[in-house]
């Protein structure tokens, strides 16, 4: 069993101790029991990635730095072969296209800093060495390197390349959250968020005791958690801009846990247990503070609620099958009848747990495995395309414990909290071809969540594509 689903299913049912996170052997893991109608193993299409050259940057000043990260985010797309070292020629001269051909790139990226009424601006020029041509141009606003914005500012244009490309932006200008346990208090655990790239780890709350759970607002300027602050859990949002928070109303002794956004950004579906026994998922809106509903009650344990992309439908964990073998399903988003989504088979153990449901697509990532005396509490990361006609299910992992699975913007990459033979830490794995990196490394971090597309103009998420904060000017 996941840690997160776990904890709030023992508070019920099962023993907490037979949730333990082990993290088996390799020689476990070959021995894992088949899962029904799963594709075990990396099976991936052929796809030639495309080398690109980032020319060194001109203009002085961050131009250096500003070339490594777009470099590092083109590579973390997984879209580019990013080439690390120019010949010393074509790094200086001007464009020649049968020069960069010859070095065997589709792509080149220049880039040059100048400044406009006290303002940096980072023009980028995209080159199509196949077709002798320039693909893409724009001019960025760029903060100094001290502002707290430089580097979302820098991710942004990353993303914008990407977008010109390939069609679709990237995901560089993002951040992900977690909950662990702060370092020197073990007794606490309290949100932490970090870029995309790994850089700027920082706490989000300092609430001393125990704050999980954590979901972005659509708009990413609010983070819902569950904290326990209160002495009882109760559902928290964090204004990111000023600090402030809103509760979610409940009634006396009401427990509150896993808030989820609905795309329109108002309401928040959740897990709560009222103090009499009623238990269920419900929704709250949190801008207007009202109007409670409930969505599902009844005997069983249904939580861990996610919207799709549209609100139409609500993926959730339950354990309707049995407290041994709880279960991912699937119902409208306005409640009613659920259908099973995770691989099932009767007399056949297994658990599943942390739905996350894909922001591009009709796909839902979730973790789980079969409960083998074998391989016990090994845990992967697997995929549901709700639309594919043979109700595939893809496993994306193979090694250690992989937990809480959140997409990233692009509906390409997830974020998960795992361990592997060298320690703890929060991992990213891209979907297309398999690679997985290390984000944050040595920590026992839970419940990632991945954030919406971000601006550095301000908290919040770019509305008008990766390349809507250049000027005019570009070419497409």
């Amino acid at each position: 069993m996941t840690t997160r689903a776990a904890r709030w299913l023992a508070l019920m049912t099962v023993p907490a101790a037979s949730f333990a996170v082990l993290a088996a052997g390799s020689a476990a893991q070959e021995e894992e029991a088949t899962i029904p109608g799963v594709s075990l193993g990396f099976v991936y299409e052929g796809e030639r990635i495309p080398p690109i050259a980032i020319r060194p940057f001109t203009g002085g000043g961050p131009a250096a730095d500003i070339a490594s990260i777009i470099a590092t985010d083109l590579d973390y797309s997984d879209r580019f072969f990013v080439r690390d070292s120019l010949p010393a020629g074509v790094a200086t001269d001007g464009i020649q296209y049968s020069l960069w051909d010859q070095y065997g790139v589709d792509w080149l990226l220049t880039g040059n800093i100048d400044s406009e009424d006290g303002i940096a601006f980072l023009e980028v020029e995209l080159h199509d060495i196949v077709f002798s041509s320039i693909r893409s141009r724009a001019r960025f606003p760029i903060p100094p390197p001290g502002h707290e914005g430089f580097r979302l500012a820098v991710h942004q244009v990353s993303d914008a390349v990407v977008e010109w490309v390939h069609g679709d932006p990237g995901m560089a200008a993002s951040r992900i959250v977690f909950s662990m346990r702060p370092f020197g208090n073990p007794a606490s655990k309290e949100l932490y968020m970090v870029d995309s790239d790994g850089e700027g780890l920082r706490r989000v709350t300092w609430d001393d005791d125990l704050a999980v759970s954590p979901a972005w607002s659509p708009d990413a300027m609010h983070i819902a958690y569950t904290s326990f602050k209160s002495g009882l859990p109760r559902i928290y949002e964090l204004n990111l801009a000023d600090g402030s928070e809103r509760t979610v109303e409940g009634s006396s002794g009401e427990q509150q846990f896993s808030p989820s956004y609905h795309p329109d950004g108002d309401r928040i579906a959740f897990w709560n247990l009222e103090a009499g026994g009623a238990k269920g998922i419900s929704t709250y809106n949190i801008r207007e503070g009202c109007c409670l509903t409930r969505l599902i009650s009844g005997y069983h344990q249904n939580i861990q609620p996610s919207y799709s992309r549209d609100g139409t439908k609500l993926a959730f964990l339950s354990n309707r099958l049995g407290s041994q073998t709880p279960q991912i399903y699937v119902m409208p988003g306005e409640g009613g009848d659920a259908e099973l989504l995770s691989p099932y088979r009767y007399g056949q153990g297994g658990y599943f747990a942390d739905p996350d449901w894909s922001p591009t697509a009709d796909m839902v990532a979730f973790a789980g495995g079969i409960v083998d005396q074998r391989v016990y509490n090994q845990y992967d990361i697997f995929v549901r395309d709700i639309e594919a006609p043979d109700n595939r299910i893809v496993r994306l992992t193979t090694e250690g414990n992989n937990e809480d699975p959140s997409w990233a913007p692009d509906g390409r990459h997830l974020v998960v909290a795992g361990v592997r033979s060298y320690g703890y830490g929060v991992f990213v794995v891209d979907t297309a071809t398999g690679r997985t990196r290390l984000l944050v490394a040595g920590v026992r971090a839970e419940d990632t969540d991945w954030s919406p597309r971000l601006s550095w103009q301000g908290v919040g998420v770019e509305t008008g594509g990766a390349g809507s904060g250049a000027q005019s000017g570009e070419i497409r």
